[in-house]
């Protein structure tokens, strides 16, 4: 009787449904900047029409423990058989299980409301998907819309991804308290005492062969679900869509990837906030792939993984795709803790190309600007703008390309050490990665282990960066590495040990204007056989503290 009310409701006209949806006066353009550094079109939000229904209405029970799952569904076909409306989330909190948006479609919580999902993972079956650049078999996740058009999630309340009964942990990143509570509480300790996995299940699918998250071996569904709990789903995947935003809600606590729109046009995240333990395995905050006309607006990360990633597909999979990740544009974000405050790859190989990163703070994070990827990706990463970035307290490099991407953080890698020098040149095809056409001006940094660390490949140098108007002050300076085109305009780094400024292997670099701290032993280091046309200008560098390896001595100018 409730739904055939409700039906009778959502046929009046428009004029006399109940609250108006997030763009109900019709679609209307995402923020840019009145000048872009290169042409980027209007960012269309979704036009979602002037109905409006509570979820209470269809059964659902914000008691915290009443399962809501059919509520939300009736609720969102109801209004779908209309056009399209808002689903009203009350305060309260609303116990649930996955949930799927549909065209014209707003999922809007009140304040005070908070959406949990439950942790019983048999409501999330197996379903195909695209995840780390492939696809693959995964579980549904909470939230999930593919191939829909005009769809938004706005509001002040919470989504948490009960995350914690789906992930395994290392030992290391735990307190003692903590690693003693997780094995109290159920699942299995691997072999080595070192990681505790949430069930065998999940344990079978970490150890019997996997890339990172996804199966090497697996083929048939059948095989998948002899892993299934090791197959975390991402807590909001967007695939395929048109005109999505996210606005005003916090996202936290997800099994995996936090939010992850895929293949996707017209983009418009603003004002949201991502959260999750600083030990949340692959907790990633944003994981944009492939994805056209994008705005990132005044949104807060404090994540396991990369804060704001960019992404399009991985290897053979992804350059066969091909679809780039294009017309970015990100402002006044701050990301916390986390692998990455700004990241792009290491899944690049669709090509990233046309992004401005603008008034962004990062604290506390592994890495500040963090390019990444390896030889058999391809693709290209160019036109990347950035500029006003603020950093403190980064635990490795403030600025960092690394096409020697191993599928670590940057602070296990840093822990292994082992980094490439004069290394033997390979073949470049169409599996050689490249980053080019890079800006970025107005950078400061208090607190790195690394100022900067550019580390090209011998038959593939990042090549075209300018880093203009830049302060940093960290342990170590900046290491330029099989880089080719590089001019460091106005940049002052203040190392506590070392040299300011490291060479190997680079062509036609110009520093003008550099500065470091006066009488620093070795304040410039150039080694490496394949330099060549290299200009250094400051009034802190001169022959007397210069360290040049006889080889690439001829290759130096210093003014």
């Amino acid at each position: 009787l409730i739904i055939m009310n409700l039906k009778h409701l959502l046929m009046l006209p428009a004029a006399a449904a109940l609250a108006a949806g997030c763009c109900s006066s019709g679609a209307r353009s995402g923020s840019l900047p009145a000048e872009m550094p290169f042409e980027m079109p209007a960012v269309v939000q979704p036009a979602i029409p002037a109905r409006s229904v509570s979820v209470a209405d269809f059964g659902a029970s914000g008691d915290a423990h009443t399962l809501a799952t059919g509520a939300f569904a009736a609720a969102i076909d109801a209004l779908a058989e209309q056009g399209g409306g808002r689903v009203v989330v009350p305060a309260g909190v609303w116990y649930t299980g996955p949930i799927v948006l549909k065209d014209n479609i707003e999922l809007h919580l009140e304040q005070n409301s908070m959406i949990v999902f439950s942790d019983d993972k048999s409501l999330y079956p197996l379903v195909q998907i695209t995840f780390e650049g492939l696809n693959t078999w995964r579980c549904q996740s909470p939230v999930s819309a593919t191939h829909a058009k005009n769809i938004a999630i706005t509001g002040f309340g919470v989504i948490d991804g009960n995350g914690d009964a789906w992930r395994a942990v290392k030992r290391g990143k735990l307190t003692a308290g903590q690693w003693n509570a997780k094995v109290r509480s159920g699942g299995i300790v691997s072999e080595d005492g070192n990681t505790w996995y949430p069930s065998e299940s999940f344990r079978f699918g970490a150890t019997s062969g996997s890339d990172q998250n996804v199966s090497t071996w697996a083929r048939t569904r059948e095989d998948f679900e002899k892993m299934k709990d090791f197959l975390r789903p991402v807590l909001v995947a967007f695939h395929h869509c048109e005109n999505v935003l996210l606005e005003g809600v916090t996202f936290q606590n997800s099994p995996c990837w936090h939010i992850h729109p895929a293949m996707c046009t017209n983009l418009t995240v603003r004002n949201i906030t991502v959260r999750c333990p600083d030990y949340a395995q692959n907790g990633d905050g944003i994981d944009i792939e492939s994805c056209k006309n994008v705005v990132l607006t005044g949104s807060r990360f404090d994540v396991g993984d990369d804060g704001i990633c960019i992404k399009s597909g991985k290897d053979k999979a992804g350059r066969d795709r091909g679809i780039p990740c294009e017309n970015i544009y990100v402002n006044d974000c701050i990301v916390f803790h986390g692998h990455g405050g700004f990241v792009v790859g290491s899944e690049m190989s669709g090509g990233v190309k046309n992004v401005l990163v603008s008034d962004c703070t990062f604290s506390g994070t592994d890495v500040g600007l963090r390019f990444k990827s390896t030889r058999g990706r391809g693709g290209v990463v160019e036109n990347i703008h950035i500029r006003n970035i603020a950093m403190n307290n980064i635990l490795q490099d403030a600025l960092l390309f690394d096409l020697f991407y191993g599928g670590k953080s940057a602070s296990e890698a840093a822990e292994e050490g082992g980094e490439p020098t004069d290394m033997a040149l390979r073949p470049a095809d169409e599996t050689t990665p490249a980053f080019r056409n890079i800006h970025i001006r107005d950078v400061w940094c208090r607190g790195a282990r690394r100022a900067m660390y550019f580390n090209g490949l011998p038959e593939m140098n990042v090549e075209q960066v300018v880093v203009e108007n830049a302060w940093m002050q960290a342990r170590t300076g900046a290491q330029i590495c099989e880089s080719t085109d590089v001019v460091l305009r106005n940049v002052t780094v203040v190392p506590e040990k070392g040299a300011a400024l490291i060479l190997n292997n680079v062509k036609d670099f110009r520093a003008e204007d550099f500065s470091c701290p006066a009488g620093l032993k070795c304040a410039l280091t150039v080694t490496g056989s394949r330099n060549r046309n290299v200009r250094v200008a400051s009034e802190e560098i001169g022959a007397a503290n210069a360290c040049l390896s006889a080889r690439a001595a001829a290759a130096v100018t210093i003014e």
